[in-house]
């Protein structure tokens, strides 16, 4: 059993064993997508591949569409080369239920794979073309929040992006400046109408690629590289729309028990393929059950049946409200709680911390007595009902390997948003009073604990990377395992406190950095010292 359409389509030991193989007619659908697309998304990884691609297969197989969808890679083209191509574009799904259950399906949607490399006239011509036809409807993304930035991180345009903005569409070499070159080739090609959905996780991705694509407009139109009508088609949201969007579907790296599954089916050739620029690829997906994709429903040239299978098209604020329900309350705020002091207690999986009744206790009080009562509800999705299926489905679920390691990556980045929002609404309330947070600022705690880099049994881990990891750590730089001047270590962790930019607030002025301080003496106290005050204040 070898993953190429030949081994599907005519080796019934798949459906033996208990593989969902689609019924609709590939050979017709990969005809028809590539003469006319449709759809076409950008980013080749896990989520892709277990979501997009299955939204794409579901409306095949159920009637709802014709065409499947073209998937480009624009950072690591191996993904492609390697591991995409060489099996025909298949990819197997496996979602593993919270009661144990397995599913296996083959996803067969994706018609063809694509390089983004401008470098390579057959790749980039190719592109082109598909972005110059009147069928296509929307492009959608998946290249994380990092992959719209054109500046580094002190704000300084990316050397790749300045010289793209100088040399114009030809040739660029950045991502978003390829991306653009072929969205000015829809546009010379008659002003094609089109939607270019962000679905990363990040809050108002719309705008984030909005910005990116008008910096491009505006850079190569001023310096006459481009047609001066292509900043006025960017602008213009009855020709090329940017809507908001939230997803919501956890797909942790190819684990080795799947694999070994997978391998005891008979299933060959499954080892991973680590690229030179480390991504780390299978020709398989592990993911959650659940899934969430709430779009603003903004597609001037039309868009796909999606509603049929579970996407939900609203207004832009109700998106938002989706979003900060998730993202400031229900779920990402617990999944960081879980990382951080997974870390410092040597937890390797998300799940078994579910198994802790200190644990449980925090992320339900973050949760539920002190996110909801900050949470509009949007309507959509009731965040009760959400927040519930977190805690007692989700994040408990054993089959899931996910770890706090993968969770803690860039939490500097996800404090200001995950908590500071909270925190900001109790400051702006007349009802809320922000001296009752208790828990979040534990949080705090643990995270000045966590950049330490030295566990609960006095032992030295590794952080996760994190763009503003060297500069925490240089507050925490003298505090020593067993420090009780606390005098010292205010003053040495307080201005990191005050940083707005980190927290979303200025933790002093709102009143809670001596909770955070004391709680972090606490777990400051020596080996064992967190899990006894997790305890103390959990229990």
């Amino acid at each position: 059993m070898k993953l190429n359409y030949d081994s599907v389509k005519n080796d019934n030991s798949w459906k033996e064993k208990g593989f969902f193989i689609p019924s609709f007619d590939r050979d017709k659908m990969v005809k028809e997508t590539v003469e006319n697309p449709e759809w076409v998304h950008f980013g080749a990884g896990n989520i892709f591949r277990a979501f997009q691609a299955n939204l794409s297969q579901r409306m095949l197989e159920e009637g709802y569409a014709t065409k499947g969808l073209t998937v480009v890679e624009g950072y690591d083209y191996e993904i492609i080369e390697k591991m995409y191509r060489p099996h025909d574009n298949l990819s197997i799904l496996v979602t593993l239920k919270a009661d144990g259950n397995v599913e296996k399906t083959i996803v067969e949607s994706i018609a063809e794979s694509c390089i983004l490399d401008s470098n390579n006239d057959k790749e980039f011509s190719r592109l082109k073309e598909i972005f110059s036809a009147d069928s296509l409807k929307l492009a959608t993304f998946t290249i994380t929040e990092k992959g719209y930035s054109l500046v580094n991180a002190v704000g300084e345009t990316i050397p790749a992006v300045a010289a793209d903005f100088a040399n114009g569409p030809e040739k660029p070499q950045s991502y978003i400046g390829k991306v653009a070159a072929l969205l000015y080739a829809r546009y010379v090609a008659g002003e094609k109408k089109i939607a270019m959905v962000s679905t990363d996780n990040c809050s108002h991705n719309g705008d984030k690629l909005y910005a990116a694509m008008h910096a491009f407009a505006t850079e190569w139109t001023k310096a006459g590289k481009a047609e001066a009508g292509f900043l006025a088609y960017i602008e213009d949201e009855n020709k090329v729309s940017f809507p908001w969007s939230m997803i919501d579907k956890i797909t942790p790296r190819p684990d080795d028990s799947v694999n070994e599954i997978l391998k005891n089916d008979g299933v060959e050739e499954l080892d991973p393929v680590v690229t030179t620029m480390k991504t780390w690829v299978a020709p398989f997906v592990n993911a959650e059950e659940s899934e969430y994709l709430v779009i603003e429903d903004k597609f001037p040239n039309g868009r796909p049946a999606l509603e049929k299978v579970g996407v939900i098209f609203t207004e832009k604020e109700t998106v938002d409200k989706v979003e900060r329900m998730k993202v400031c309350t229900c779920l990402n705020p617990l999944h960081t709680a879980l990382a951080v002091y997974g870390c410092i207690l040597g937890y390797q999986k998300i799940s078994d911390e579910m198994k802790d009744e200190s644990l449980v206790k925090l992320v339900k009080e973050i949760g539920y007595t002190e996110g909801l009562p900050v949470v509009t509800d949007p309507g959509v999705i009731k965040p009760q009902e959400f927040i519930d299926t977190v805690v007692n489905v989700r994040i408990p679920n054993v089959f899931m390997p996910d770890t706090p390691q993968r969770i803690a990556c860039d939490t500097s980045q996800k404090l200001p948003i995950r908590f500071g929002e909270t925190i900001k609404a109790y400051a702006a309330s007349d009802k809320l009073d922000v001296q009752n947070l208790k828990f979040i600022p534990m949080v705090h705690a643990g995270w000045l604990r966590y950049l330490m880099g030295v566990d609960d049994k006095g032992e030295t881990f590794e952080p996760s990377p994190d763009p503003l990891l060297t500069k925490a750590q240089s507050f925490v730089q003298d505090i020593k395992l067993g420090e009780t001047d606390r005098d010292m270590v205010k003053e040495a962790v307080l201005p990191l406190l005050k940083d707005d930019a980190i927290f979303g607030v200025d933790l002093e002025k709102v009143g809670l950095s001596d909770r955070v301080i004391d709680y972090y003496m606490e777990l400051l106290a020596g080996p064992g010292a967190i899990r006894k005050t997790l305890d103390k204040y959990c229990a």
